[in-house]
């Protein structure tokens, strides 16, 4: 079975060849030689007969020069339905990717900054609060929390991150020494912006450092779990987020509000929609509203 390069991507001009340069020849010309056995792969595909849908791959023009080239290749069939051969349909994509690894560069230099910006800040925290360890060590603890969010939304995205990822990062410290008391349970498919991200990760790292002093982490009986679910009304796109904790101490209401249930009061419900603590005595509940 051959395999034609006539489609838009075989135009004259596109890869420097006339149409009569490539008749007869075979595909094998437009594809660099250390990719030659992708298209014994897509062949086998089309024999089957599958289609490929946007494949990126790179072939070669007639003056050497590499295209980054997305291919939608379909079986040809004759009247009795065999495949005879494969049609390709070849779109530049060389300016998209250049625009892509220019973008991965910008979002590492932002990394870069970021990073050195909070080292910068957790240096002045330790001399400034040199003479309150303990002070110290919470805040330098959020910042690195803040650090984690931000590496999930440089990675691959700079506008957004999963909440089930954002989840991971928050807790990971915390599952390390008490992974048997943690549960968590719901949907994938639930994304938030970058200032939403930041805000979740916080108060998740906060609502994670308290229960370790206070509440269901600090004895070997303790239990937190983590529960979010959509909610279908039509309300706009939200889901609810809930965080369950059993036996630990008995809760008593704090007589002056820390910096966790501020910023969950305060900053969660304005910026996220809903947030809500109730001191149960059986076990702290927090329950967040949160629109995407």
């Amino acid at each position: 079975m051959a395999s034609s390069p006539t489609g838009t991507g075989a135009r004259n001009g596109y890869f420097g060849y006339k149409a009569e340069e490539m008749i007869g020849k075979p595909i094998t010309i437009l594809i660099p030689e250390d990719r030659h056995d992708e298209e014994r792969q897509i062949l086998d595909q089309i024999r089957r007969g599958e289609h490929v849908d946007h494949y990126e791959t790179i072939r070669r023009c007639k003056d050497g020069t590499l295209l980054h080239v997305s291919l939608t290749i379909s079986p040809l069939k004759d009247a009795e339905g065999r495949i005879i051969g494969a049609s390709k349909i070849a779109r530049d994509i060389t300016e998209r990717r250049r625009a892509q690894e220019r973008q991965k560069l910008l979002v590492g230099e932002i990394k870069h900054r970021i990073k050195n910006t909070l080292a910068t800040v957790q240096a002045i925290a330790t001399q400034t609060l040199r003479n309150s360890p303990a002070e110290c060590e919470a805040f330098v603890a959020r910042l690195h929390a803040l650090a984690g969010a931000h590496d999930l939304l440089t990675d691959d995205n700079w506008h957004q991150a999963s909440l089930t990822d954002l989840i991971d990062r928050a807790l990971g410290p915390f599952r390390e020494k008490h992974r048997e008391h943690f549960m968590t349970d719901g949907p994938d498919g639930i994304f938030l912006d970058a200032q939403k991200s930041s805000l979740l990760v916080m108060a998740l790292h906060e609502l994670a450092t308290n229960a370790t002093k206070y509440g269901a982490l600090s004895n070997e009986k303790g239990q937190v779990h983590l529960r979010w679910e959509m909610l279908q009304d039509d309300q706009p796109k939200r889901f609810r987020l809930c965080w369950t904790e059993s036996g630990g101490p008995p809760v008593n209401p704090p007589k002056q509000k820390g910096f966790g249930s501020l910023l969950i009061e305060r900053a969660i419900q304005d910026q996220l929609g809903r947030a809500n603590l109730d001191f149960d005595r059986n076990g702290l509940v927090c329950s967040m509203e949160i629109l995407f």
